[in-house]
């Protein structure tokens, strides 16, 4: 039997998540967010972390389609990745207005996490998606 949600109440896709940093060794936490940078799920964090990777993540993602822009011409960005000394950082697209970042160890297989997110955003796009906002007068 399916529950319904009141209408306008998001689904929380938390476990979706959790289901990635459990099949990926060495991930420590995933945010889903708008590409506007608000968090719409996450794990491993805390709500004031979360909201910062996110907040990264949104800006990652916008300097990476601008890149595409102008120096790709135009096509979508596939994924940004950033390596610190002990820690990777993906940020991939995860629907129409949408993004998934994953915080992992060095350790993590790079190939493996990447392979995981993108089966991840092909299986539950229509959930992950984030419609455009509208104005307050619409």
């Amino acid at each position: 039997m399916v529950t319904e949600r009141p209408l306008g109440q998001p689904a929380d896709l938390s476990w979706l998540l959790t289901g990635l940093l459990q099949r990926v060794p060495h991930t420590d936490s995933a945010v889903l967010l708008s590409s506007d940078g608000l968090v719409k799920a996450s794990d491993g964090l805390d709500s004031d972390a979360a909201d910062h990777l996110a907040a990264l993540a949104s800006g990652l993602y916008s300097l990476a389609r601008s890149a595409g822009i102008r120096f790709g011409d135009g096509g979508e960005v596939r994924q940004v990745v950033v390596e610190l000394d002990t820690t990777l950082l993906f940020v991939a697209t995860a629907g129409q207005g949408a993004c998934l970042a994953v915080l992992a160890g060095r350790e993590a297989d790079a190939a493996v996490l990447g392979y995981e997110m993108a089966m991840l955003v092909k299986g539950a796009r229509q959930a992950l998606m984030t419609p455009a906002r509208q104005s307050a007068g619409q």
